[in-house]
């Protein structure tokens, strides 16, 4: 007989009744019923409930023993009785009678309950992280999280995709966050960076003549944790293609996300994937990771507060405003409205407007102050009649989005309006290429600076910069952006030119990229790829509000590891080694 088990702890069944068993495993419940003691043995892969009589020999040992020891039981096999019988688990039909005890480790007093799902808090849970991933919610999505990676792996090889490991450290690029840097001890005074994506490497990886790559990716950004994004590092289905426009990438990797989700879940997944423009999705969702599930748009009525009666709207659209109006289904009441309008004050906004139907007609500040054909042109444009409402967002024009998209995302959930069981994915197109920082007037690059914009240098040479538009496009599932990904730029001189609208100089653009140029100027096919986070896939698939919950040993959300204490200090000898002196800030009084 093997010396820890014979079975693990999800095996035996009533078929195996009269057979001697070995089972080792963690104690995971202990209930003491004075001539009898009963276990329940846990390991990876189950619970089986084990029996001692006062009279057996190992009682004492049993009945003494803390929770979370590690054990090895030895003994026959029983079945249960009829009212025993616990249907909720396989093994529920058996018990083993404890002939031999053997404690492999003891275990302290436990910090937190493995047996309970009670929220223990995110600072104790983190530092003994090794005892959370024993709970069997946690530690189910961890194996999902294995699962779901294999299925992508076989799913891109499938579809003709080459595995390829790109370099972790390697030179800082304008990827949008901050860069994790290490120092080099061989070249004093210049370091490398942890990659934020493989970004120019995918891209090389096309220059070599290689037609489709990927990768499960690591990636390193220094930016501020939050319910969706893990601080530090986190994993992305990272891929390439050559001789590609957007549909071709787009009908490669549908297939392979929505076989992914309906392979783990039971909810259903429309196809195809709907295409949405950005400046679409800003108008009827307010934002660019538009929730698909909430079947109420937001419409753009400024025309209609055009020198109207409502002085304060109509003051918005003259001074360049706008005004926009959210379909209140079912919301024909003074009391939601009031709660709306509270709502919008705690978001910084002065205020929800609002206009109750009811009677054919419209109540409140707004409705008194509009004519008949107005409010006709708005219960058209909302489709709202008498027991709905019709909320506005008025301002600057993405002040006035973002609160509307918001408001849309509350009256979801408040009002129930969220189709359940369903993922709805949908691509975002037409990105803007260029954005203006809106307190230094500098333009920048709003998405991938590497993308290909529409038009080519035609449109880098002639056109505004905020007008031209790029090959540039996120993937969003309920709410949650899972990727940007793009058309790449392949041509030197509209890179040059692209990154000089963007403050760079040509030199600049050289230095920083001269292995990606290089590579363009000895031939480059056009290329464009996309990279899905893997940690937000398992966290809409095992349906968790925190991606925490999905990864193995995950960061605070200050970016700390408590159970390995990190970041932590150096020697000084160390820092001696890397040319590098300790530049503190004064400490706080």
């Amino acid at each position: 007989m093997h010396r820890y088990r014979t079975h693990n702890c999800n095996e035996l069944r009533p078929e195996n009744v009269g057979e001697t068993a070995r089972l080792s495993g963690w104690i995971h419940r202990r209930r003491d019923h004075g001539q009898l003691v009963f276990l329940d043995l846990r390991d990876h892969f189950g619970i089986t409930q084990c029996v001692v009589d006062i009279e057996d020999k190992s009682f004492s040992d049993v009945e003494k023993v803390r929770v979370e020891s590690v054990v090895t039981i030895t003994g026959q096999v029983l079945r249960r009785d009829e009212e025993t019988i616990n249907p909720k688990i396989p093994t529920g039909h058996i018990e083993l009678r404890i002939d031999t005890f053997e404690i492999q480790s003891s275990a302290d007093l436990v910090p937190l309950q493995v047996n309970s799902e009670e929220d223990a808090g995110e600072e104790l849970r983190l530092r003994y992280r090794f005892l959370d991933l024993r709970r069997e919610r946690i530690h189910n999505n961890i194996i999902t999280r294995s699962n779901v990676i294999s299925s992508i792996r076989r799913r891109m090889i499938d579809r003709g995709f080459v595995e390829f490991q790109t370099p972790i450290l390697t030179a800082s690029s304008p990827e949008g966050a901050r860069d994790f840097l290490v120092p080099s001890r061989l070249h004093p005074g210049k370091f490398y960076a942890l990659p934020q994506a493989p970004q120019q490497f995918k891209q090389l990886v096309m220059m070599s003549g290689f037609d489709r790559y990927f990768q499960i990716a690591p990636c390193f950004r220094d930016e501020d944790s939050r319910a969706d994004r893990s601080p530090g590092e986190f994993y992305q289905l990272d891929l390439e293609m050559s001789f590609v426009e957007q549909e071709d990438v787009f009908s490669e990797i549908e297939p392979v996300l929505a076989g992914v989700f309906e392979e783990f879940t039971s909810w259903s997944v429309p196809q195809p994937f709907p295409r949405i423009p950005f400046s679409e999705a800003m108008l009827k969702y307010g934002t660019d990771k538009p929730d698909l599930r909430i079947p109420i748009e937001i419409c753009d009525v400024s025309d209609l507060f055009d020198n109207s009666e409502f002085a304060i709207f109509a003051k918005t659209v003259a001074d360049g405003g706008v005004v926009r109006a959210l379909p209140g289904p079912k919301c024909g009441s003074r009391a939601i409205c009031d709660r709306m309008n509270s709502w919008a004050q705690s978001e910084g906004a002065p205020g929800m407007g609002y206009i109750i139907l009811a009677d054919g007609g419209g109540r409140g500040p707004i409705a008194s102050r509009i004519s008949s054909d107005v409010l006709e042109a708005l219960k058209g444009r909302t489709g709202m009649g008498d027991g709905d409402a019709i909320f506005f967002s008025a301002g600057k024009e993405t002040e006035a989005a973002k609160l509307a998209g918001n408001a849309r995302l509350k009256l979801g959930v408040d009002q129930e309006l969220i189709e359940q069981n369903i993922y709805k994915f949908c691509w975002v197109v037409d990105f803007p290429m260029f954005e203006k920082d809106e307190v230094t007037g500098k333009i920048e690059f709003s998405h991938n600076p590497f993308s290909m914009p529409q038009g080519g240098l035609e449109a880098l040479e002639t056109k505004d910069p905020l007008d031209i538009l790029a090959f540039q496009y996120d993937i969003v599932c309920n709410g949650i952006e899972l990727s940007s990904g793009a058309i790449r730029n392949h041509l030197p001189d509209v890179m040059i030119k692209a990154f000089s609208i963007a403050g760079y100089s040509k030199e600049e653009v050289e230095e920083r990229f001269s292995g990606m140029l290089n590579a363009f100027r000895y031939g480059a096919p056009p290329h464009g790829g996309f990279a899905p986070g893997i940690d937000r896939i398992v966290m809409l698939i095992t349906n968790e509000p925190n991606i925490r919950e999905v990864i193995l040993f995950p960061m605070n959300q200050k970016a700390e590891d408590l159970m390995m204490n990190a970041p932590s200090e150096v020697s000084m000898q160390q820092l001696k080694e890397l040319n590098i002196k300790s530049n503190l800030p004064p400490k706080m009084e």
